[in-house]
């Protein structure tokens, strides 16, 4: 440990730490514009200016200098302040001063710091410098004459998002931030930018002058746009959502999110279902909830218990499938799914559906192997976690599936089962990385094991977990990479077939033969509905998509931001949501839903709020009053040996923008589609 005096107070840090990290530590603030904790040190801004000894009599970086043992440092000397204010003072010579219109305002390291550190005068009396604005997409604006240099947004597009198309031309008064070959950012990540930035050079498009930041009321939420469940903030302005901002969570997210996270929230405002519809004469028709569920319970009177169905969609919350399962227990049922997709995963092991290593012990492994999965759409966080745990170096990834670009470099091992086979009989090159790590992980896709042969496939990732070591005392390197936010959730209430119950497929097939006379769909819009045949279809959700097309009645539910509700991601972490505003129209909590017409079924659940249904959760299983935690799995057999079909794995997201009800609504993300087309085209025009 090396002691360093700060201020007057000594303080021990460890080798290798920086006079800012020291003063940090120490509880002294120092401005910066250009640091970052995530980032490489560029020392760019000289904001973080201190007077150290021994050392030059002038002010040093501190961002940049190493401490060294005995080493005194004074961060408010009259030497510091003096050289502080010359920096912002230089720092706002080309600054347009434009705040009053700049939706940075209120939000603002420059207009900080500027108070805290700078001057109230400037001795600069020359035309400012004006730079043309870039094209970053339709995510992005950008006002670069407001920029500073600090190189935040190249450093992250290029250390942390992996896509290298951010970079400076010129030098000194002509510098300039600007996209390769003039093309528009590609990476998912991008949006995190506009966070990066400490000025108002890159701000939000979509948010662009529709609120100030005092105006807007703020929740924690967690996203449920894929299964990382990423930790947010909902801003609302009324009863509409102005903006998505990414919480600290360094277990789950860090602090960033995936651009479909942060932007795909004008989709909450557009094809919303916010009164009953009843089909009469083959049309829908505006109804009342009694109306609504009269016409349903009509229908489950005429038919025998083992005619009714129910399938959970991808975006559902705990607690309204926990309603459900109870009201299909209730009718007497058997007939129940979470799985959309139809993957063979079931009740044998909870270790088959986790990613046990958890997202932080990313950190931890020091191999991967990747089967049939594309981390990069399907888990954008997770696969920014991939690459910062590559860059750091020892970390030979192999991929089997398709060969598509993560980011950071793979080794391309093979397109699909026959390549798993000889991994899992040690009969590959690339099980020799795996033999040499102490650490390995699997990561297997879940759109794998959605397939006919899919327990075959399970059984073959496990039988590689078990031979290279993967799971041990200490270490489970098994994960199966979920993309539906719902879905661990269901496993863990054990929202599945019952004895002699059907699974999504035998439900879809029991509902054109004429055996399933009624399917009740909580959010399922991802099934084949030309596969409910002539059943009474009752759908119950907030976006008019799929299922609501096919619906015999319609009951509208709350989307993830308009209710308190329960989610367990992909390593099996259960986090809490809070409402950011109200559902519109006559739009109910999901769960209050199911608990309001088993009432008029005569069969009236045994909860009447939340916190009691949600005691009713941890008696079914424990691990929903474990909050923000993640309870381990024990290593059991699972999936079943068997012959896997010969063709290859396929991508399960063609559209990384465009996965759910919310994102198709979206206008945003069909820009995003749109420009992310257009840059293919043009792409392979310029080849």
């Amino acid at each position: 440990m090396l002691k360093v005096t700060i201020d007057g107070t000594e303080i021990e840090v460890e080798p290798g730490t920086t006079v800012l990290q020291a003063c940090e530590q120490a509880g002294v603030e120092i401005p910066r514009f250009c640091y970052h904790d995530r980032l490489s040190i560029a020392g760019n801004c000289r904001m973080c200016l201190v007077e150290v000894a021994p050392g030059p009599p002038k002010p040093a970086a501190s961002c940049a200098m190493p401490v060294s043992d005995g080493m005194e440092v004074k961060t408010n000397s009259e030497m510091v302040v003096k050289a502080r204010r010359g920096v912002m003072e230089m720092l706002l010579i080309n600054h347009p001063l434009d705040c009053p219109i700049c939706d940075q305002g209120g939000e603002c390291d420059l207009q900080d710091q500027a108070l805290y550190y700078g001057l109230d005068r400037s001795r600069f009396a020359e035309n400012k410098r004006a730079v043309s604005d870039k094209d970053f997409g339709p995510l992005i604006k950008t006002e670069m004459t407001r920029c500073i240099h600090c190189t935040r947004c190249i450093r992250f597009a290029t250390e942390i998002a992996g896509v290298e198309e951010l970079g400076a031309t010129g030098r000194g008064e002509h510098m300039e931030i600007v996209t390769t070959v003039g093309k528009a950012i590609t990476s998912e990540m991008s949006g995190n930018m506009i966070d990066l930035c400490p000025v108002g050079a890159l701000t939000s498009k979509p948010f662009a002058f529709t609120a100030r930041s005092w105006e807007l009321r703020k929740a924690e939420s967690v996203d449920v746009l894929d299964a990382v469940g990423s930790n947010i903030r909902v801003d609302t302005l009324g009863a509409e959502v102005k903006r998505i901002l990414p919480r600290l969570n360094e277990d789950v997210n860090e602090e960033w999110i995936s651009d479909k996270t942060r932007f795909a929230y004008d989709g909450l405002m557009r094809q919303r279902l916010d009164r009953p519809y009843v089909r009469r004469g083959g049309k829908l028709t505006a109804a009342s909830w009694d109306e609504a569920f009269t016409a349903i319970a009509g229908r489950i009177k005429e038919l025998d218990p083992t005619a009714v169905a129910a399938i959970a969609g991808d975006l559902c919350d705990c607690e309204s499938m926990a309603a459900l399962k109870d009201l299909m227990a209730a009718l007497g049922s058997p007939h129940i799914d979470c799985r959309q997709d139809g993957a063979k995963i079931g009740r044998d092991a909870r270790a088959a559906w986790l990613f046990n290593s958890t997202i932080a012990g990313i950190d931890a492994a020091d191999a991967c192997l990747i089967i049939g999965a594309n981390p990069r759409f399907e888990a954008a966080i997770i696969n920014t976690r991939l690459r910062g745990r590559w860059a750091r170096g020892g970390f030979p990834i192999g991929v089997i599936g398709e060969d598509a670009d993560l980011t950071y470099p793979t080794t391309h091992l093979g397109p699909g089962p026959e390549t798993l086979s000889a991994v899992a009989e040690g009969r590959h090159e690339f099980c020799a990385r795996l033999d040499d790590a102490r650490r390995p992980m699997v990561i297997l896709g879940s759109g794998a094991v959605a397939r006919a042969d899919g327990a075959a496939v399970l059984f073959a990732a496990r039988a590689v977990a078990e031979r290279f070591g993967c799971v041990g005392d200490d270490w489970n390197g098994f994960n199966l990479l979920q993309r539906a936010a719902s879905r661990v959730g269901g496993m863990e209430l054990g929202v599945l077939p019952g004895d002699g119950g059907r699974d999504v497929g035998g439900i879809l097939a029991g509902a054109k033969s004429g055996e399933i006379g009624l399917v009740w769909l909580l959010g399922a819009d991802e099934i084949d509905m030309t596969g409910l045949g002539d059943a009474f279809v009752v759908y119950q959700g907030h976006h008019g998509d799929a299922g609501a097309n096919r619906a015999d009645v319609i009951l509208p539910g709350a989307a993830y931001t308009e209710k308190n509700a329960t989610y367990v991601n992909t390593e099996g972490r259960v986090q809490r949501a809070l409402a950011a505003h109200f559902p519109p129209g006559e739009a109910k909590e999901d769960w209050a839903i199911i608990r309001a017409f088993s009432a008029v079924l005569g069969k009236t659940l045994a909860y009447d709020s939340i916190d009691a249904l949600r005691a009713r959760m941890v008696e079914s299983n424990a691990i929903f009053g474990a909050l923000d935690a993640v309870v381990g799995a024990p290593w059991a057999a699972f999936g079943a040996a068997g012959d896997m079909d010969r063709a290859p794995f396929v991508a399960t997201i063609d559209n990384f923008y465009m996965t759910d009800p919310i994102s198709r609504a979206s206008v945003t993300m069909a820009r995003c589609t749109e420009s992310l087309a257009r840059g293919a085209e043009k792409t392979g025009t310029d080849g």
